[in-house]
């Protein structure tokens, strides 16, 4: 069976560049061994924001009174939020299939394997194409902590499954991944202790904005253990003892449950890679140029297993700026202005540089920065909260360098200035767009 484009993963990548492909007329086929959708509409993106919404609205619901509207006894039912978590998830993956299925695109459930750059070898069947495309994910990355073995531990797959809650929860790692599952657990009253190695959680957000929302949710009654290091679990008649060193000294923490979220590695093994000779980055990652082409021709590598961005929409734009390629059409892959959300109560959403980073580049900066208060419409919606829109420039021509949001509805907000950003405009060029009014987005025409 030959294809003018065979590829590996039906994520984000894979699925956008198999639709994209048969839309120009191609003959794709599409392998993937789990679901269509990938880790991120099947355990992650999808099912972890379903669950966020709904802990949204038992927040709101708790504190109606701010807003003058009684709301008595409110409760929830974790099996009905685990079910509709399930649905929307059925719903979506039924979507990827229609789309392909539209395109007329081949899908091939099982293992694939590379055999060289033309050849894919799945269920005992034999597949050429004229181009190759490897979008292969990431998964869980779960160190070798003495004692972790022997204790029930979760990982982010398992948590999303949970119909249990625990009285107490640990989370070893405080990225975005590890503070979205601590503000869903701490809505529903779980008393949560976040566990980070570095100075402060989120790392690669700006700072200011991280210590923003840790203040809030230590308010909440989330503890925050930071500079701390786990050395080792131990099971406990009920619960697990997670033992750890600071600077101050060692530790212990008891927890009914402890959720492992300290980060993904791309999937390189298992698949064939090693076939193909790939150039690979010094984190071992396979090399690609600005059209996501490998170091092999007709080879192309998106998404997590480039390892330049591990984020579901980074992975939709790589895999459009391959296909673009492999059809001739001129198109270009820019990092510049990716952006980056955190879906806890209140949002926090990024793109562009950090001021840590301009600092690190030694790039000459000015900070502006206002309280979301500056928009009607955040005042009328968020009673008695405030939050943040930070804004860089580059000093010399007021050039959008970065921005950073505290606040709902930050993700929405975004990629305003992502798009500033990218087509490199100034803080004045924001003051030529009429923003309808009100709408939380006006705050940008305040700076």
């Amino acid at each position: 069976m030959s294809y003018q484009l065979a590829i590996i993963g039906g994520g984000p990548a894979g699925y956008t560049a198999a639709e994209a492909a048969g839309k120009a007329g191609w003959s794709v086929v599409l392998f993937e061994k789990n679901s269509l959708g990938g880790v991120c509409l099947n355990e992650g993106c999808i099912p972890t924001k379903t669950l966020l919404y709904s802990a949204k609205v038992y927040d709101y619901a708790r504190h109606a009174s701010k807003y003058a509207v009684a709301v008595p006894e409110a409760s929830f039912d974790l099996g009905k939020i685990i079910a509709r978590k399930s649905k929307v998830v059925r719903k979506l993956v039924l979507g990827v299939k229609s789309k392909l299925a539209a395109r007329n695109v081949t899908v091939v459930t099982g293992e694939a394997r590379v055999e060289d750059a033309h050849t894919v070898v799945c269920n005992g069947e034999r597949y050429s194409c004229d181009h190759l495309l490897l979008c292969t994910g990431s998964q869980t990355f779960v160190p070798p902590i003495p004692g972790l073995e022997n204790v029930p531990y979760w990982t982010h797959r398992d948590a999303l499954d949970n119909k249990v809650l625990p009285q107490s929860l640990a989370i070893v790692g405080g990225g975005v991944i590890g503070m979205e599952f601590a503000s869903f657990f701490s809505s529903l009253g779980v008393q949560v202790t976040v566990i980070e190695m570095l100075d402060e959680i989120l790392g690669g957000i700006d700072r200011e904005i991280a210590a923003l929302l840790r203040a809030d949710y230590a308010k909440r009654g989330v503890k925050f253990l930071l500079r701390t290091k786990v050395t080792c679990f131990e099971q406990a008649e009920d619960g697990t003892n997670i033992w750890y060193e600071q600077a101050e000294g060692e530790g212990c923490v008891k927890a009914g449950k402890v959720l492992m979220s300290v980060g993904r590695r791309p999937v390189t093994e298992g698949f064939g890679l090693e076939n193909l000779r790939l150039e690979r980055t010094g984190r071992g990652q396979v090399k690609v140029d600005s059209h996501l082409q490998t170091s092999v021709p007709g080879v192309y590598a998106c998404g997590d297993l480039n390892g330049v961005s591990l984020l579901a929409h980074t992975a939709v734009r790589e895999a459009e700026v391959a296909v673009h390629h492999m059809l001739g059409v001129p198109d270009e892959m820019s990092y510049r202005a990716i952006p980056g959300v955190v879906y806890t109560n209140p949002e926090v959403a990024s793109v562009g540089q950090s001021e840590e980073q301009l600092q690190a580049t030694g790039t000459a900066y000015r900070s502006w920065k206002l309280p979301m208060a500056f928009s009607g419409r955040f005042v009328a919606e968020n009673e008695g909260v405030n939050g943040i829109c930070k804004v860089l420039v580059a000093e010399e021509d007021d050039t959008l360098l970065g921005v950073h949001l505290y606040g709902n509805p930050a993700s929405e907000l975004i990629v305003l200035a992502g798009m500033m950003i990218e087509d490199r405009r100034t803080l004045s060029d924001w003051k030529r767009y009429v923003f309808p009014h009100p709408t939380v987005g006006e705050i940008f025409r305040e700076l």
